[in-house]
């Protein structure tokens, strides 16, 4: 009994200190939250000290978007496409044999597409890509704040697939331009756009290049190379920098499944700028020419006009009563800079010159012969293409070889008739190019009328052979071609 007793004592002494231990860390953990601020039973947590400057830069591009994305807009455009049955099917007698045969297959139908576009002028002036609009049946504008607007073309351009769209409202938000030539590659730029119809999708990225040309997408190219993310949807959206200003229309991606995958490409404010100001002026592009045919200089060509290094456009060709014929510029010269700017490429010069205002006289600095020289060229209105003449087939029959894989025969009156040429056309015509041989790695073709042979004229089979026993092995030689009519050099490796 007495053990019992004490049993229960023990028992209650050590239900009381547990108590007491509840309640003294009870009250040690209250008095601690005083002290240090915290509440709740939450483990303590550390908040990141974020420097300022990142802070800053954040709200910053936020400013951007903020400020950028009204004049921003989505295009969407309905064209009827039509299916050309053809008179024979459209008879009765065809449906009674075959009534079903138009079943799934309407002879036509609606489609939709989807682009962007950007306001640059208040009173409803949008810039857009040509292929967002083009064929379109009708164009459907939606603002950021839903408000929906008919858009009209007043004038497009293919050759840079820049289309110029109005709406019929006023007092709009509009993005400020800027000069695409200051660009420097690394520079921040957003892109806003509709990607896969996602309003008002915004990206982030750095300029990768400048200057691109020969992507093969318009005719006259001086793309910026971004690695902001372009999709579908986003062509026609404006690339703008870090002040909000309008630097390029994102025009197209590099992609081998459609999607974004780090290459995308936008036409430069300064080319889009004139390009609107003479559609909205004149409702057409007026470019400028001065006549002459022009590649680049690789280091082989390079080596045999004796220059150091491959700058400058290498002229192949000057048109009869061109400018540049009458200025006095002759072919086997070589651009080095017009009106004062280097020449690096050839198509910086080719888009240099159709931007240049007709009628201006401007100042070409050539190399010629090792000397150079500064010529005024007087810049006037490129006339209509011509188009090429090219040749189903030409003769089998040879008459010489000589540089090994290299077949050629006089020009014959049948040969210049097929070709198209003049009857006053003169050379000697490729008619094989034997496969892995240096010509074919030259890329020399069946059809080319060979007209030079290190700058020394070749009118026929006899010229030719008489300048190809001086050739020694292994030399490199300069041929210069007449293909379909366009004028140029090459380098062939002789074995």
């Amino acid at each position: 009994m007495i053990i019992i007793k004490f049993m229960k004592k023990k028992l209650f002494i050590g239900i009381v200190i547990l108590l007491s231990g509840f309640l003294l860390g009870g009250l040690t953990f209250y008095i601690l939250g005083k002290i240090t601020g915290q509440r709740g039973y939450l483990p303590y947590t550390v908040t990141p000290n974020v420097p300022r400057q990142v802070m800053e830069t954040s709200r910053a591009f936020s400013e951007i978007v903020s400020a950028v994305s009204p004049a921003v807009v989505n295009i969407s455009t309905t064209k009827v496409v039509r299916r050309d049955t053809g008179k024979p099917f459209e008879d009765p007698f065809f449906d009674f044999f075959s009534p079903f045969h138009d079943f799934g297959m309407p002879k036509k139908w609606k489609e939709q597409s989807l682009g962007s576009g950007v306001i640059v002028s208040s009173d409803g002036y949008i810039i857009t890509n040509n292929h967002v609009v083009e064929k379109a049946d009708e164009i459907k504008v939606t603002l950021l704040d839903k408000r929906i607007f008919k858009g009209k073309i007043m004038g497009a351009d293919p050759k840079t697939d820049i289309t110029i769209i109005r709406i019929d409202a006023n007092n709009l938000p509009t993005i400020p331009w800027g000069d695409s030539e200051k660009l420097q590659v690394g520079e921040f730029v957003l892109a806003i756009g509709n990607t896969y119809g996602l309003s008002h999708t915004v990206t982030m990225g750095i300029i990768s290049a400048v200057g691109r040309a020969n992507v093969g997408i318009a005719d006259y190219e001086d793309f910026i190379q971004t690695d902001a993310a372009l999709n579908p949807g986003n062509s026609g959206g404006p690339l703008v920098n870090i002040k909000g200003e309008l630097i390029g229309i994102n025009t197209a991606i590099f992609s081998r499944t459609g999607g974004y995958q780090g290459i995308g490409f936008a036409v430069p404010s300064n080319m889009v700028r004139l390009v609107m100001d003479q559609l909205v002026q004149r409702g057409k592009v007026t470019r400028g020419w001065v006549g002459v045919t022009i590649q680049e200089l690789t280091p082989e060509l390079s080596q045999k006009f004796g220059l150091k290094k491959s700058n400058g456009a290498l002229v192949s060709d000057v048109a009869k009563d061109s400018p540049a014929a009458k200025a006095g510029i002759m072919r086997g010269d070589i651009i080095l800079e017009f009106n004062g700017k280097e020449i690096k490429e050839v198509s910086s010069l080719r888009n240099m010159v159709a931007q240049s205002k007709v009628g201006a006289e401007i100042s070409m600095k050539i190399l010629r012969s090792g000397k150079e020289y500064t010529i005024k060229v007087i810049i006037i209105e490129m006339p209509r293409e011509v188009a090429e003449v090219v040749p189903d087939q030409l003769p089998d029959d040879t008459k010489a070889e000589v540089l090994t894989g290299l077949t050629v025969m006089d020009l014959t009156k049948e040969i210049v008739r097929q070709l198209g040429f003049s009857k006053d056309e003169k050379g000697v015509v490729v008619v094989k190019v034997a496969l892995g041989s240096p010509a074919d790695e030259a890329d020399i073709k069946k059809g080319d009328i060979i007209k030079e042979i290190d700058k020394k004229g070749v009118d026929n089979l006899e010229d030719f052979n008489r300048i190809a026993t001086t050739i020694k092995k292994k030399d490199t030689v300069l041929l210069f071609i007449n293909r379909g009519g366009k004028r140029f050099y090459v380098i062939l490796k002789a074995s």
